[in-house]
């Protein structure tokens, strides 16, 4: 894990979790929605499970926010199974939060990455598949802001987006520990 304080070059404390060096260097969908953010954060975590087992849970955000339920969803619960949804499009509702839709989805490449505009940012969550059915589920949030909001914005997103990956993680292992044994 890596984080930096607030500093110059636009790093500010809680800007990442879980993501390597090379990981924040590199082009995410979310990057070509906002030019020159004042807000960047990335979040990432390892997967054991392939791509193809994470993508449905990662697409499934469109039902519930999968976080702090009782924070961000009024204590409804996100769903445990998969709901068999269509392929997210662009134009489609990003997120359901408290039981309204959140958000649009602004880009799609189904099985790699859903990029969606929510409440001033642009996010982007990208599956890399790894060696041994392992796979990184990387996020990166985009948005304008002032400094301090900026801050505030980048820790209050560590602590949702966090427990957020670590529940598609624990999700997309079990499907896939189910797959295996059916298999």
């Amino acid at each position: 894990m890596v984080t930096r304080p607030a500093v110059e070059d636009g790093c500010v404390i809680g800007d990442r979790w879980g993501v390597s060096e090379s990981e924040t260097l590199r082009s995410y969908p979310c990057d070509d929605f906002v030019a020159s953010p004042a807000v960047r954060a990335w979040r990432g975590v390892r997967v054991a499970a392939p791509a193809e087992a994470v993508w449905p849970w990662v697409a499934q955000v469109r039902l519930a926010p999968y976080s702090y339920d009782w924070i961000d969803n009024l204590g409804r619960r996100s769903p445990r199974e998969l709901a068999g949804l269509q392929e997210p499009r662009v134009g489609d509702r990003f997120t359901t939060a408290g039981g309204r839709a959140v958000g649009r989805i602004v880009s799609v490449d189904p099985g790699k990455q859903l990029t969606g505009a929510i409440l001033g940012a642009v996010v982007s969550y990208v599956l890399v598949p790894q060696e041994h059915d392992v796979t990184r589920l990387l996020f990166k949030l985009v948005m304008q802001a002032t400094r301090w909001p900026a801050v505030g914005l980048c820790i209050g997103d560590l602590i949702m987006a966090r427990r957020q990956l670590l529940n598609f993680k624990q999700l997309a292992e079990r499907y896939q520990r189910q797959v295996t044994a059916l298999g």
